[in-house]
């Protein structure tokens, strides 16, 4: 690689994005034998595109013939003053309490590609997200943007791991900025123990059929009876394994991240948060997704926005919720939750009397 153009492209980037980015070759991607054996294990759950995207993942000329390298960037979600979310008073994680990040986070990789564009016009450049096929933590890894923790989430020591990663294939032959980071994660097994469902397995892998995050957003029917009440008060996603991991107490504070990792508790003197279960309970689908447009909860759609309120009313006891619990039985995707969340608000009220 001609060292001019790779110090052009550098000085493209560091006007438009503040921060870390790496190269890396797409010739030796590390990870794809390990992502097979997981898709072979059914740890993807129902997530069937995880399984259609591997000849893509394997083979990134499949997706653009042309390309050679990928420039890889962190967008941090934590801290952000302009966090909004359409339920502000449900445990969200944080980064879906911003605008849905595919598209803010693809339109700023396709303005970088613009001016890559302008400047290397026989060149090709394509932006991609998470949505798209790519083993991005593989090339996140090799572009020294960081290390795979044991959550199996990318953590980087000044960083922490609250960031997207986003994707530029090139057909540019970039060679790497440095050496790839070493593994800090040591001993220290934090995030396992936290997991409330298990799901943290050996050799940095996750079983999404155990993830709440898959489970009160993937996942398209009810969770099994099991880990109901081990799903707590996440109404979208969970960040516990992050929230508790030293290297994001090192990186935004320990006593922030201590706060973000307690579980919240609710009673029947909560009315902000009964309000916005109850206004759950009795919208439609159709306006509970209008509500949720541009935000990453629309990706729940009206019936897991519906079956995650019922699970978290459950696990917080709020009797008070039974009657607009009860009203969603007529739906048959929900009825057996239904019946589930009457026979353990009554169960709760018999004990405490």
């Amino acid at each position: 690689m001609n060292k001019s153009i790779q110090n052009k492209v550098i000085e493209i980037i560091d006007q438009e994005h503040k921060e870390l980015y790496g190269f890396s070759s797409l010739q030796q991607l590390k990870s794809i034998d390990r992502y097979k054996t997981w898709i072979e294990n059914g740890y993807h759950g129902n997530m069937s595109f995880l399984k259609t995207h591997i000849a893509y993942k394997e083979d990134p000329k499949k997706l653009m013939s042309q390309v050679n390298s990928a420039i890889v960037f962190s967008f941090p979600y934590f801290p952000n003053p302009k966090a909004n979310t359409p339920f502000p008073q449900l445990r969200t994680s944080l980064y879906a309490q911003l605008d849905d990040y595919h598209f803010w986070l693809k339109n700023k990789l396709k303005d970088i590609c613009a001016k890559l564009a302008s400047e290397f016009p026989e060149d090709h450049f394509l932006p991609m997200t998470d949505s798209s096929p790519v083993l991005e933590r593989d090339i996140a890894l090799q572009a020294g943007l960081g290390w795979i923790g044991k959550n199996s989430c990318l953590i980087h020591p000044s960083g922490g791991s609250l960031f997207f990663i986003g994707e530029i294939y090139t057909s540019l032959d970039l060679k790497s900025l440095g050496e790839r980071i070493h593994n800090f994660c040591g001993n220290c097994t934090r995030c396992v123990d936290i997991c409330p469902t298990q799901a943290i397995m050996e050799d940095n892998q996750i079983d999404a059929r155990k993830c709440i995050s898959y489970l009160n957003i993937e996942l398209k029917g009810i969770p099994s009876r099991d880990l109901r009440p081990k799903m707590k008060d996440w109404f979208f996603g969970c960040d516990l394994c992050q929230t508790v991991c030293p290297w994001n107490e090192h990186t935004f504070g320990k006593q922030e991240m201590q706060l973000l990792s307690k579980d919240v508790q609710s009673s029947p003197q909560s009315p902000a948060l009964e309000a916005e279960l109850r206004e759950i309970f009795t919208s439609s689908n159709k306006s509970l997704e209008k509500r949720c447009y541009g935000s990453p909860l629309a990706r729940a759609r009206g019936f897991g926005l519906k079956r995650n309120a019922i699970l978290i009313a459950t696990n917080l006891g709020l009797i008070n919720l039974l009657p607009h619990i009860q009203m969603l039985g007529s739906q048959e995707k929900l009825k057996e939750l239904v019946l589930w969340s009457e026979a353990e608000l009554k169960g709760d009220v018999k004990s405490s009397i």
